[in-house]
């Protein structure tokens, strides 16, 4: 089995990985509060999970490594119940394109940046927005809980996916790190909120909430229903979505300009 943690990895060894065209998944996570029953590290534990299994899965289509997880995400609406380490926007922007800037300088051209925490997505996609034009590495950015879909979904019983601390997340917990899950009273914890409609206004509009808005105890969806089978299941949905989005030629290619020569006989510039 390849090794594919940049940090377990050689300079040499790495040297060699960016001369292959190898693609880095830098991951990106959280460290918050994950209700009475879960860890604070849970996204970032399980961001680097699917990330290392995705990987490993599509290592002989293309080498991939897997740089440390980026634990310090944005977690603003978590800080009311304690626990939670945050980061500014500009910070953690800054930490991002620090370290893009740090993996292009390597040689690397292909960069999957895996995101396993919400409060990042709009940020993430922002960042790749930012960085993108002038960057001499392709960027994508994928959250799993959207590139695994309904390969995620099919495995909950009452909740419509992954939710924040409830079925879904407990599961793939205890699959990995079962010593961390305080099982010992899970049909005790009130369940809390349903989904994430406290962050919209009107008919399609959004608006900041912290999520003691949406739950009392800081958890989303059913943790009674968790398991470590279904917790594996999930993990293993996650990362062949990944792997197959790594896999994919198209994910890499550059894009097509259809300007032509330009347009009533004046060039493009």
């Amino acid at each position: 089995m390849p090794i594919v943690d940049w940090s377990q990895l050689k300079a040499h060894e790495l040297r060699a990985l960016a001369a292959q065209n190898a693609v880095v998944i830098l991951p990106i996570a959280s460290i918050e509060q994950h209700g009475p029953h879960l860890p604070t590290m849970t996204d970032t534990r399980l961001g680097y999970e699917i990330a290392t299994r995705a990987a490993r899965k599509a290592y002989d289509q293309r080498p991939v490594v897997v740089t440390p997880v980026v634990w310090s995400g944005l977690s603003e609406h978590h800080m009311p119940y304690g626990g939670t380490l945050t980061l500014s926007h500009a910070t953690f922007r800054a930490v991002i394109r620090d370290l893009i800037d740090a993996i292009t300088r390597h040689g690397f051209r292909d960069i999957l940046i895996s995101n396993s925490h919400g409060g990042n997505q709009i940020a993430m996609q922002q960042i790749c927005d930012e960085l993108s034009p002038t960057s001499p590495a392709t960027l994508v950015a994928t959250t799993y809980v959207s590139e695994a879909g309904q390969s995620l979904a099919q495995y909950c019983e009452d909740q419509p996916g992954v939710m924040h601390a409830g079925e879904a997340e407990t599961s793939m917990m205890l699959a990995c790190e079962p010593e961390l899950v305080d099982a010992s009273n899970l049909g005790g914890i009130t369940h809390g909120m349903d989904g994430a409609g406290f962050l919209k206004a009107g008919k399609a509009s959004y608006r900041w909430r912290p999520f003691t808005a949406a739950t009392g105890n800081g958890m989303a969806g059913n943790p009674t229903r968790a398991n470590a089978d279904k917790g594996e299941k999930m993990l293993e949905a996650g990362a062949e979505a990944l792997a197959a989005l790594i896999s994919d030629p198209a994910t890499w290619a550059a894009p097509a300009d259809k300007r032509g020569d330009g347009t009533q006989g004046v060039p493009f510039a």
